[in-house]
C-alpha cells in the first residue's frame, strides 16, 4: 500500500521525539515492516509517486496495438462492450466476459490520452433584467388526479436568470405555440415588468408535424409576441439543452419542490384543475419569497409592461357544418344551430375556445384533447341542438356522437335501458322530450339520477310524471293577489284641459 508523504512526516517527528518504532508506525497509521524500511533509509512507496511496474500480465497485449487501438482510431465513440463482443468473435475462447472492466479501463485511458476533445461548457454571468427562460417540463412518477380523475399534463416554467424569479402553468396538451404564448404572457404580468431577452427551446415539439409554412409562422408569431414586450426573442440550437441552462437546471430543483409538498400535503387528488393551479402556483410563490431580495432588485431594472397585453392565442376561421358542429384540430365541438353556415374565427388556447363572430365575442368552449387509443374527441352540448331533435327523435338511434350528446353516464345508461326494453322510435321519443325538459329547467344531472334510480327499482316514469316534478313551473307558489283600488272615470276629464274650447269653437 502506497504511504503518504504526511504518514512520512508524522512517523519521522514521532521517532525523532523518543518513540519507539511501533509506537510512531501506529501513529502515523503504517505498519511496522513500513516503518523499518523508513529507518533503514530505503522508505515506502509515495502516493504521489506513479506505479513503474505491472501487478499482473496485461490480457489485452497481443491486440490491443495491431486490433483494438486501430480500431479507437478510427471511430472513438466505440464502447468496450462492442470491443470485448468483437474480440471474442475473432478470438473464440480467448477473452472471456470477466476481462470487461479491464477493458473499459483501457478505453477510458486511451480516450484520456488520444481521445477527441470533448464539448467545453462556458458558465455566464447574467446581470439583472437582462434574459428570462422558458421551458416545458414534465412531472414524472407523480399521477396527478382531478376529481378522482389522472391528469395528463405537463407545466411550463418561465424563470429569471439573475434573481430566480419563477413561475409556472399547468400545460393540458403539447409543447405547442400557444401554450408557450399564454404562459410567457401570464409570467409577464405576474412580473410586471419585462427583461431585456427571452430564450426558449427550440420549439422542436411545436414544429413537429408541420411544414416548411407553419414552421415559419410559429418563428414569425414568437418573434412577434416578444416585440411587443420589447424583448429579442432567442432560441437555443436543436438538441443543446445546455444552451437553456438557466431553466434546465432548475426544473428539477422546482420538481423536487412539487414532490415534497405533495408528500405533506399527503394527497396528489384536486377536485378541479384550478385548485391544482393554486397549488402549483404556491410553490412558485415560496420559490420566489426566497429570493425576494435579488427579485426586488431585478424588478427596479425591468423594463415596462406594454399598455395592452400580447397576442397570446392562435387564430383558426371555421365554418358550422349543418349538423351544428365544427371541426378544429380534428376535434368536434357543438355550436348553437343558428350558427349553421356562418364563418367564425376562433381564438384557440391551451384549454379552451373562443368563438367570435364579425367581431363580436359569442361563447366560449371548454377544450377537448383524444385520449390516446379512444379516437376523435368530441364536446357536444345538448342544449345547442334541442329545438331541432325534439322534431326529429328518431335521429337519436343512429346520431353519429349520440354518446356525447347525452349529458352524462346516467342518460347514456338510460337511454341503453330504453332501447332494449322499447321500440328504437318510442326510446328516441320518450329520451328526447326527457332532454328538453331539462334544457328548459337546467336540471340534467337531477333528472337523469332520479330517472335512473326508478329505473333500477323496477319503475319507469312517464314524461307526464318527470314534467310534474321537473317542470320550471312545477312545485312553484302561486302568483301573489294584488288587491287594487278602481280610481272614479270622470278623474280622466282633469287630463284634457284644452279638448272643451277646441270643441266649441267648431261647433260655432
Amino acid at each position: 500500500m502506497a504511504v503518504t508523504e504526511q504518514q512520512v512526516r508524522v512517523y519521522m517527528s514521532q521517532r525523532r521525539s523518543g518513540k519507539k518504532q511501533i509506537a510512531a508506525a501506529a501513529q502515523a497509521g503504517i505498519s511496522e515492516r513500513t516503518a523499518r524500511r523508513l529507518d533503514r533509509g530505503t522508505g515506502g512507496r509515495s502516493a504521489n509517486d506513479p506505479r513503474q511496474w505491472r501487478t499482473r500480465t496485461d490480457p489485452f497485449a497481443a491486440v490491443w496495438t495491431t486490433e483494438l487501438a486501430p480500431q479507437l482510431e478510427r471511430d472513438p465513440a466505440l464502447q468496450a462492450l462492442t470491443l470485448l463482443e468483437w474480440l471474442q468473435e475473432r478470438h473464440p475462447g480467448d477473452y472471456p466476459d470477466k476481462l470487461l472492466r479491464t477493458l473499459q479501463r483501457r478505453v477510458k485511458d486511451w480516450r484520456a490520452r488520444y481521445g477527441p476533445d470533448k464539448e467545453v461548457m462556458f458558465p455566464q454571468v447574467h446581470g439583472p433584467g437582462l434574459r428570462g427562460l422558458s421551458d416545458f417540463t414534465q412531472l414524472k412518477d407523480v399521477v396527478v388526479r382531478i376529481a378522482g380523475k389522472p391528469l395528463a399534463h405537463r407545466l411550463f416554467h418561465f424563470r429569471l436568470a439573475y434573481s430566480g424569479w419563477c413561475h409556472a402553468r399547468v400545460v393540458l396538451g403539447g409543447e405547442s405555440y400557444t401554450a408557450l404564448a399564454e404562459g410567457l404572457t401570464e409570467a409577464l404580468e405576474r412580473l410586471g415588468g419585462v427583461p431585456a431577452e427571452h430564450r426558449s427551446d427550440s420549439l422542436s415539439a411545436a414544429f413537429r408535424n408541420l411544414d416548411a409554412a407553419a414552421q415559419a409562422d410559429i418563428t414569425e408569431r414568437y418573434q412577434a409576441l416578444c416585440a411587443h414586450y420589447g424583448m429579442s426573442a432567442s432560441r437555443n440550437n436543436r438538441g443543446r439543452g445546455h444552451e437553456n441552462g438557466s431553466i434546465e437546471s432548475p426544473h428539477g430543483h422546482f420538481k423536487r419542490r412539487i414532490r415534497q409538498r405533495l408528500s405533506l400535503r399527503g394527497s396528489t387528488d384536486f377536485d378541479s384543475l384550478a385548485e391544482y393551479q393554486c397549488f402549483i402556483d404556491a410553490v412558485t410563490a415560496s420559490i420566489n419569497r426566497r429570493n425576494a431580495r435579488r427579485v426586488a432588485a431585478e424588478r427596479a431594472t425591468l423594463a415596462p409592461l406594454p399598455c395592452r397585453r400580447g397576442v397570446d392565442y392562435t387564430e383558426v376561421m371555421v365554418r358550422v357544418t349543418t349538423s351544428s358542429t365544427i371541426t378544429l384540430r380534428h376535434e368536434l365541438y357543438s355550436v348553437p344551430a343558428r350558427l349553421i353556415g356562418e364563418r367564425l374565427r376562433v381564438h384557440l388556447y391551451d384549454d379552451r375556445l373562443v368563438l367570435h363572430h364579425g367581431g363580436r365575442e359569442l361563447m366560449t368552449l371548454t377544450r377537448v384533447r383524444p385520449v390516446p387509443g379512444g379516437g376523435r374527441a368530441r364536446c357536444i352540448d345538448y342544449r345547442h341542438v334541442i329545438g331541432w331533435l325534439v322534431r326529429k327523435p328518431r335521429a337519436l338511434a343512429g346520431l353519429a356522437f349520440r354518446d356525447e350528446l347525452l349529458p352524462g353516464p346516467a342518460w347514456r345508461a338510460i337511454y341503453r335501458r330504453l332501447a332494449e326494453q322499447l321500440e328504437a322510435a318510442e326510446a328516441c321519443k320518450r329520451v328526447v322530450a326527457a332532454l328538453k325538459l331539462a334544457a328548459d329547467g337546467d336540471c340534467a344531472e337531477a333528472l337523469g339520477a332520479y330517472w335512473l334510480e326508478a329505473l333500477e327499482r323496477g319503475d319507469s316514469p312517464t314524461l307526464v310524471e318527470l314534467q310534474a316534478r321537473f317542470a320550471p313551473s312545477a312545485g312553484s307558489a302561486p302568483a301573489p293577489v294584488i288587491a287594487t283600488a278602481q280610481h272614479p272615470l270622470a278623474d280622466y276629464d282633469a287630463l284634457l284641459p284644452t279638448r272643451r274650447p277646441l270643441e266649441e269653437a267648431c261647433h260655432g
